[in-house]
């Protein structure tokens, strides 16, 4: 993933901003000659060191920085994001609140709608703010680090960071919804606790058996939020950065069952899974890793199915991305991509994108971290 510095000469801001307006005018009907609006642009960076996306120039960037995303199997849908203009919010109670919004809005009754929240860019004068948060929604993971005992053990560094800044803490269950931390400008970090109407949670439930009552799954109480807004990436359009800009898709259904549940540095849900299946979980050669991993992934599938959520499967959403290839490549557009994250992390061979190549090639706009974001998603020098 490519780390972006936050500070940019006017040279190369002026260089990032002739390529990003030449490009919105050659791909958006109606725009005209672009020659006018650099003028204008030219003209803003002399007097501030920075210039202002149009609204309409900030939604195609927005846009492109998805079809952009190396690592995001879903761009097929890169230009029907929704595009909320914040520019105009820098403290930390205001960008809060809109986070929250983002949340309703991207739910959407569960009919999940891609959407990203724009706030205040950086400027020569002030950076602009920051979420700590690696996502808009996370759950606490209690204990140390390396012997989490409840939750999610990635976030234990944040939860223990929280707790000495005075967050109360949860309930102590393994699906405690974390405060959301926000830096305003000229602020310090703040925490603002996750309003329940803001999340939508899928009790996860395994379909043999699922009468309704539960299967046995329901007691362990698992469950999974709808949207995965990413919220620690800065946005970068022409050579201006948006370093709180929170986007979500939909999930698929893997980055739940193969990665969030059953990671060992994670929930490690598989020991317990087998034993529930009545697996031979004493030899890995049993291949019962491999089978409670398909079950968890079956179960995933089927609850956001039987709550009416978006959510995709990895070997559609593997189709698709071949379509968005074959899309791209029709309007000469090259596509990059990561094969590590593109190939599901189950059954990768048995889907079309497996037995590909990609380039992972780096263009703009894109989606990047700033230097310190996993530090400050780590809560780490919080307190």
């Amino acid at each position: 993933m490519e780390i972006l510095q936050r500070r940019s000469t006017t040279a190369q801001v002026w260089g990032a901003a002739e390529e990003f307006i030449r490009l919105f005018h050659r791909e958006t009907p109606g725009a005209g000659d672009p020659r006018t609006r650099l003028a204008a642009v030219r003209a803003e960076l002399a007097e501030s060191g920075t210039y202002r996306h149009t609204p309409q120039e900030l939604v195609h960037g927005a846009r492109v920085a998805w079809r952009n995303s190396n690592r995001c199997i879903g761009r097929l849908y890169w230009n029907s994001l929704r595009v909320r203009d914040r520019r105009g919010l820098t403290d930390s109670d205001a960008i809060a609140a809109e986070c929250f919004e983002h949340l309703r809005e991207a739910t959407n009754g569960g009919r999940v709608r891609p959407t990203i929240t724009v706030f205040a860019p950086d400027t020569p004068q002030s950076p602009g703010p920051l979420i700590w948060s690696e996502q808009l929604v996370r759950y606490a993971g209690y204990g140390d680090h390396h012997s989490v005992t409840v939750g999610d053990a990635r976030n234990a560094p944040l939860t223990e960071a929280l707790l000495r800044l005075g967050w109360p803490g949860g309930a102590g269950t393994p699906f405690d919804l974390l405060p959301l931390v926000v830096q305003g400008v000229d602020d310090k970090p703040r925490w603002f606790d996750t309003p329940a109407d803001a999340v939508l949670e899928v009790p996860i439930r395994h379909p043999d058996g699922d009468d309704g009552d539960g299967d046995g799954w329901a007691d362990w109480g698992l469950r999974w939020h709808a949207v995965p807004a990413i919220s620690n990436m800065c946005l970068e359009i022409g050579g201006v950065h948006y370093p709180a800009a929170p986007f979500n898709g939909w999930y698929m259904g893997t980055e739940i069952g193969a990665r969030n549940l059953a990671d060992a540095d994670r929930y490690n849900l598989l020991p317990a899974v087998g034993r529930r299946l009545g697996l031979d979980t004493s030899s890995d050669r049993s291949l019962w890793k491999d089978r409670a991993l398909v079950e968890l992934n079956r179960a995933v599938l089927h609850s956001f199915d039987r709550a009416e959520v978006t959510i995709a499967d990895h070997h559609t959403e593997s189709r698709r991305f071949l379509t968005h290839l074959e899309r791209e490549e029709r309007r000469g557009r090259d596509v990059g991509a990561d094969w590590s994250w593109i190939v599901p992390p189950i059954s990768g061979s048995a889907t079309p994108v497996f037995h590909r190549t990609y380039e992972d090639r780096q263009v703009s706009p894109a989606y990047v971290h700033h230097p310190g974001a996993q530090d400050r998603a780590q809560g780490r020098d919080l307190v």
